[in-house]
């Protein structure tokens, strides 16, 4: 254990782990992938997504493991027993910190298959991660705002095209898509400016995972809703990786999706009206058990 580390020292050390580990392994990466893109039959596409999964579920591991050699990490979590490394998921949960992506690969490696970020376009030239993330068949989506599509209407259509061939990457072998509704990260001043119903929320944007159920509905039948609770406080990366111990809170519920929610037109009014409201209906939900949480972890601190 390096626990014992001062702060500053804890923090750069896995600062510099974090981008050494990925400078490592972002090589064998980039290697199978050209010879993925050179042998592009399906049995040899299979034998290197293998191999690429693999690899990425080593970079977590490693991630994971460094995390827990610095620092002492408290997670309390409920309902991983109802998941399976062999099925199609949807995945979704609150946002609050880039602390959130290092909790659910935590939580979930080797539980359910690794999860896949929609990410915009514009990722794909981050230095060293974007190609990662594209050898990894991350699925790159470049959406259309309703005022560029007045001014150029040809575009219209292109945005569910792209994610219609992103989600056939994953029709043929169980993936685990990731997505946070809420489109941003949680702050106060966020949560004043929507004026978001929700305590502890944004309010949820159902475009994104909406498209993916349009074109996944007859593999995608079950969606992960995560919610994750930092009593202390949430923490910024460095913060984590700063202070000695963390403590985490995460409660998962595996909900079956319905027929009406699967594989229907995600333009269509009265569908965009249903999901809504069913997304929605997950989010007061959530909003309850985060206030739940944050109750329950305030009555077991005594003064001191």
């Amino acid at each position: 254990m390096l626990a014992f580390l001062p702060g500053f020292l804890r923090g750069v050390s896995g600062a510099v782990f974090l981008v050494l580990n990925t400078l490592f392994w972002a090589v064998p990466i980039y290697i199978t992938a050209v010879f993925k893109l050179m042998l592009p039959f399906r049995a040899a596409r299979g034998l290197f997504d293998t191999i690429l999964n693999l690899l990425s579920y080593t970079w977590i591991y490693c991630i994971n493991g460094f995390i827990g050699l610095i620092k002492d990490v408290e997670y309390d979590v409920e309902g991983l027993e109802k998941l399976k490394p062999d099925e199609w998921y949807l995945v979704i949960s609150n946002h609050q910190t880039l602390v959130d992506i290092i909790v659910l690969q935590k939580i979930f490696h080797g539980r359910i298959p690794f999860l896949k970020y929609f990410l915009k376009k514009e990722l794909i030239w981050m230095p060293i991660l974007g190609l990662a993330w594209w050898a990894l068949d991350y699925p790159f989506m470049q959406r259309y705002s309703a005022e560029l599509l007045r001014k150029k209407p040809h575009l219209k259509g292109r945005d569910i095209e792209a994610t219609r061939k992103a989600c056939a990457k994953f029709k043929d072998k169980p993936a685990s898509i990731m997505n946070f509704v809420e489109g941003t990260r949680f702050t106060p001043a966020k949560h004043a400016a929507q004026k978001s119903p929700y305590k502890h929320l944004l309010k949820p944007r159902s475009g994104g995972i909406s498209y993916v159920l349009s074109m996944m509905g007859e593999n995608m039948r079950k969606v992960i809703d995560v919610t994750i609770v930092y009593p202390d406080g949430a923490q910024n990366a460095w913060e984590f990786l700063y202070n000695k111990k963390s403590r985490i809170i995460v409660r998962i519920d595996v909900l079956p999706i319905d027929s009406s929610l699967r594989g229907q037109d995600p333009d269509d009014p009265e569908y965009k009206k249903r999901f809504n409201s069913w997304l929605n209906d997950l989010w007061e939900k959530k909003d309850i058990i985060i206030t739940r949480e944050i109750k329950r972890m305030a009555s077991h601190i005594t003064p001191g």
